[in-house]
């Protein structure tokens, strides 16, 4: 199997699970009656699974190299935190596919702006119009299957 396929294999199971993490944390955060106490337990969870993967891999040493990185790359943690919470707030109350339709919108305006910018060390991919229609598409397909 190529490394191509491998990738696009690897995303495609983690676009399966965001949905899936937003119901259960959702539920989670029902059944607690505190979506934010849903969040910090999905974070202890999520940090064991990192430490976990971390050591395994041998990355440890790594992890002295995090003092010299820019200090806004550290943002990225304050957005995941963002999703989680935010997504485990609205699901209840929006739904799911609709909660997971418009980050999948957003997903797609962002990252057609991050590879046509170059952003944040992104390989350049300038948005042309045949992107520009594929990504009307894809945002139109994702549309669909909200309509009821």
């Amino acid at each position: 199997m190529s490394a191509t396929m491998q990738y696009a294999l690897i995303m495609l199971a983690a676009g399966i699970g965001i949905p899936v993490l937003a119901a259960l944390n959702a539920a989670l955060g029902q059944r607690l009656a505190s979506p934010f106490a849903a969040g910090a337990i999905l974070f202890c969870v999520a940090l064991v699974a990192a430490i976990v993967v971390l050591v395994l891999s041998g990355g440890v040493p790594n992890l002295a190299k995090a003092s010299a990185a820019p200090k806004h790359l550290f943002l990225a943690g304050l957005l995941v935190a963002f999703y989680v919470l935010s997504i485990t707030w609205v699901a209840p109350k929006f739904g799911v596919g609709n909660a997971v339709f418009f980050v999948l919108l957003g997903q797609l305006i962002s990252a057609a702006a991050i590879d046509h910018f170059g952003l944040f060390g992104a390989q350049i991919s300038p948005l042309s119009l045949a992107r520009s229609g594929g990504i009307a598409l894809m945002a139109a397909g994702v549309w669909l299957t909200q309509q009821a």
